[in-house]
């Protein structure tokens, strides 16, 4: 994900998200760019994070993932890759909706460039993650039916949060199990909100003034000066 606000130039911070397809549980972290060291190092922070073996990566085919390092890293740690088909966004409609609902939801769409900004973002992802991850049911499409009236419609799962998801997979040895629920049990939501509030608002300080900047020099300078719009001559039949 880019935080390039209104224009792509210059150097910018960008943004990993990795999301379980089946759990949801996701990791988040902004490095500097997206030169492959960078996202390498994001990818080996992520599946030490994550409290179970990573198996599998999806990507899309951006050369920041699609790389000799990474494939090179990923074969290392016998993780299978797969990448969605070119020009097919809705290959990737689980992360997609992961970027809107998590990085933008909380990391708004300013300009973030600088070592600080980027220090307040992981700040932030820490916090956010483990909101999402410990404390925040989700329900899962499980198949199709029919209302009263006839229609189709969605069926979905009973609310569980990631945790409880991963619990239910039995791939955690008890004293894994014991750890991360002794985990949740330490979080404070209320806290939680108050500090992501406090690092939202030192994101707006930071970058708010300096994106409104950059959408103001982009808009043409060279337009009409005319208080009534632009007149157009009508064309007259004979």
């Amino acid at each position: 994900m880019a935080h390039c606000g209104p224009t792509l130039k210059g150097e910018f911070a960008r943004t990993v998200n990795l999301t379980d397809m089946h759990i949801g549980w996701v990791f988040t972290r902004t490095v500097r760019n997206n030169a492959h060291p960078h996202i390498l190092g994001a990818l080996k922070t992520g599946i030490t994070k994550i409290p179970y073996k990573v198996t599998g990566l999806d990507f899309d085919n951006g050369t920041e993932f699609l790389n000799k390092a990474v494939i090179k890293w990923a074969a290392d740690m016998e993780i299978f890759f797969t990448r969605s088909r070119p020009y097919k966004k809705n290959d990737q409609a689980t992360i997609e909706s992961k970027n809107n609902h998590l990085v933008r939801r909380y990391g708004f769409y300013y300009r973030y460039d600088t070592d600080e900004e980027r220090a307040v973002l992981n700040r932030l992802w820490h916090l956010v993650n483990d909101r999402l991850n410990y404390l925040t049911p989700t329900i899962k499409p499980i198949g199709y039916g029919c209302s009263r009236d006839g229609h189709r419609r969605r069926l979905y799962d009973k609310p569980q949060t990631p945790l409880d998801r991963l619990l239910a997979a039995g791939v955690l040895s008890a004293a894994q199990q014991t750890e991360l629920l002794t985990y949740r049990n330490s979080l404070n939501p209320a806290a939680i909100a108050h500090q992501i509030a406090d690092l939202q608002a030192a994101l707006l300080r930071l970058a708010k003034d300096k994106t409104e900047q950059l959408y103001l020099a982009a808009i043409p300078a060279a337009l009409p000066a005319l208080k009534a719009g632009i007149r157009i001559k009508s064309k007259t039949t004979s």
